[in-house]
């Protein structure tokens, strides 16, 4: 049976966001096409590798999957029961591993399985096509062979990670294991092109280009991360668009891609947002949160795992909202179902007068079990909520909170920072680390090593913290290593001089919130890409029909945007009162949403090697509302502050100390 790829066009009647695009080619192009004949009643088994079964489990549900006719998800390296009666659906890895043991799999008269529906998730090699077309008696058991093309996770509705997790320290550590970041950047780069194959899209390449270097400059493989990853990522799209039938043969959409210098500040410093926050502050693998829900048979109470995703649409209203303003949201949600629940006011009225707070309003409509189902998830919320402003007052981390930006904006310094470690010595080591990580991306051309050194003996951080104060050196910006007359190498972590201030208030966003001041940069990047500002000498294009504004940078739909007034930033409070006509309603969340996504212009995606934040998520999220383009974020992983602390620490080179600052 000849190779093929499974259709890939985007031509579709309805505008569908870019994970309902992954869910839609795994459930119907993949699992819906190896139904065939009198099989559709047939149940199938689904073989998976560790790379793959991951790519099904953040696009689709086991329910998704068994509504597909698949009965049973195997491991292709464990060992299986034979199931002659039925079909396997392969979706694997082009390995040679994989290879063999598929062909193990249904050779000889002993096969596992009845037929075999084979889709690799990336382009297949020759050699390999060769060796699985030779077995004649396994081909005939062979149901389809196709390259799937689909080899990213889809970890949110406009996000994507490649699976990369040491990507920092393999692409920015030590020099001499460049072979090992080349290979990462080679599979990275393939990752990637399956997503505009698996979408249809075409896009013209963008790249942060090394900064000017002169005679006195080292030039780094650093220096040149974006750039090879953008030529691997053009070569695959080469392939694709010779090889793939309905790969769009002119551009379709923008890709800009970045790595982790291009913002030392968002990793590590506090995000206020409901999202950020209970990635930051609570105890969660990945989207999973465990809470206790009361016993309904009145004992103790039960510990539930719940995922924090799209499909909730309470979660999807408040994820990027403040969390006070994600907290009143959530008291006001409870309030009006109370106000509009008679049931729920006879019992208010019997037993309470007066306001209540969130806690309790939750309390009084969990003993009407009648609204039990309607009410659990806004429960869910209201716990989360609480246990995160809880930490955030025992933690005292609205001062830091508030520190930490002012020194951003160019409103703290030295003298802040040195007040702050003498008049708060009980603030936990993760925090005086992320302060003084702050301090040192700030304030970096002004530090001193002896000041700094003193700061760090003044917070009493152990050596081992200090790693990560010293290895921001490897994702600074500009061209930081500098070759002395003598021959030594010295360290600035910015080349020009500038303004304290590493970022410049936005005058035209308004905010009624305390601490919202901060914003990742690739808030003004995507937004001059859109605009078609983007430089092209610091952001060349590896598209040779590219002149500057890309045609396609156009919307299907005017864009109007809404009237700004300027920031209240010395008026913003924690919490502001709030009229109840906002509109917010969870319910039409998710409706509003596919609605707003019809609208649609052609997509903006945006990688950054190295490590992608919640902060930047949540711009994506929002400049897709405000373009009314769909943003996507993809990166070699998503960190969480002290995920990235800790990778950060784990980057090698040359033992490097403080007596090495030479400013």
């Amino acid at each position: 049976m000849p190779m093929s790829d499974s259709d890939t066009s985007s031509q579709v009647t309805e505008y569908k966001s870019f994970r309902q695009l992954t869910r839609d080619r795994l459930l119907y192009q993949m699992l819906r096409s190896a139904k065939t004949g009198d099989s559709k009643s047939t149940w199938k088994v689904l073989i998976v590798d560790k790379l793959t079964v991951k790519i099904m489990s953040y696009a689709c549900k086991m329910a998704d999957i068994t509504e597909e006719g698949v009965s049973l998800v195997e491991d292709i390296y464990r060992r299986r029961q034979p199931l002659p009666t039925m079909d396997a659906i392969y979706f694997i890895q082009p390995t040679k591993e994989n290879v063999v043991t598929l062909l193990s799999d249904m050779s000889g008269r002993s096969h596992l399985y009845k037929k075999a529906f084979v889709f690799f998730s990336s382009p297949v090699s020759r050699e390999l096509v060769k060796y699985i077309t030779r077995e004649a008696s396994v081909m005939a058991r062979i149901g389809a062979l196709t390259e799937m093309n689909l080899e990213y996770f889809a970890i949110d509705s406009q996000s994507f990670v490649t699976d990369h997790e040491r990507a920092l320290e393999e692409l920015f550590g030590d020099e001499e294991s460049s072979s090992k970041g080349d290979t990462c950047l080679s599979i990275m780069a393939s990752r990637i092109a399956t997503v505009f194959a698996s979408l249809g899209e075409f896009p013209f390449v963008r790249y942060r280009a090394a900064k000017s270097l002169d005679p006195n400059t080292v030039t780094t493989s650093r220096d040149l991360i974006p750039t090879k990853l953008a030529a691997g990522i053009w070569n695959c799209l080469m392939k694709n668009n010779a090889h793939l039938p309905n790969f769009p043969q002119t551009e379709t959409c923008e890709l800009l891609i970045l790595d982790r210098s291009v913002d030392q500040i968002a990793p590590i410093i506090h995000e206020w947002t409901y999202d950020a926050m209970c990635h930051d502050l609570l105890s969660m693998e990945g989207n999973k949160y465990v809470h206790e829900v009361q016993s309904k048979t009145g004992g103790l109470p039960e510990k539930k795992e719940v995922l924090l995703e799209d499909h909730d649409p309470v979660w999807l209203e408040l994820r990027d909202a403040h969390i006070a303003d994600a907290s009143e949201r959530l008291h006001m949600k409870m309030t009006s179902f109370m106000s509009t629940n008679k049931a729920a006011q006879i019992h208010h009225g019997s037993r309470h007068g007066g306001d209540l707070s969130t806690r309790d309003l939750q309390k009084m409509v969990h003993a009407l079990p009648q609204y039990s189902e309607q009410i659990d998830k806004l429960s869910l919320h209201v716990d989360i909520a609480e246990k995160v402003n809880k930490i955030v007052r025992e933690l005292g981390l609205k001062e830091l909170g508030q520190l930490e930006q002012d020194l951003v904006f160019g409103d703290a310094g030295t003298k802040e920072v040195t007040n702050f470690f003498r008049t708060k010595p009980d603030i936990t080591s993760e925090n005086k680390l992320r302060l003084l990580m702050v301090y040192a991306a700030s304030y970096g051309e002004k530090l001193e090593s002896s000041k700094i050194r003193k700061l760090a003996e003044l917070a009493k951080l152990p050596a081992e913290d200090m790693h990560a104060v010293y290895n921001m050196k490897f994702i600074d910006g500009s061209s930081n290593v500098k070759r002395s007359p003598t021959g030594t190498f010295s360290l600035k972590f910015r080349v020009h001089k500038k303004k304290h201030a590493v970022r410049k208030d936005r005058t035209n966003e308004e905010s009624s919130w305390q601490l919202s001041r901060f914003y990742p940069m690739v808030e003004e990047l995507i937004e001059k890409l859109s605009k078609g500002e983007l430089p092209k000498n610091e952001y060349p294009c590896m598209n040779p029909t590219f002149h500057g504004t890309p045609q396609t940078a156009s919307f299907r739909t005017s864009q109007s945007p809404a009237s700004h007034s300027e920031r209240l930033k010395q008026r913003s409070t924690w919490a502001r009162p709030r009229s109840s006509d906002d509109g917010y309603s969870s319910d039409s969340i998710l409706s509003s949403a596919s609605s707003d996504f019809k609208k649609m212009g052609q997509r903006i995606f945006v990688f950054i090697v190295g490590g992608a934040t919640r902060s930047e998520l949540r711009v994506c999220h929002k400049l897709t509302s405000k373009l009314k383009r769909e943003v996507v974020l993809g990166s070699s992983s998503l960190d969480d502050p002290l995920q990235f602390i800790t990778k950060l620490k784990l980057i090698t080179e040359n033992e490097l100390s403080l007596d090495d600052l030479e400013i």
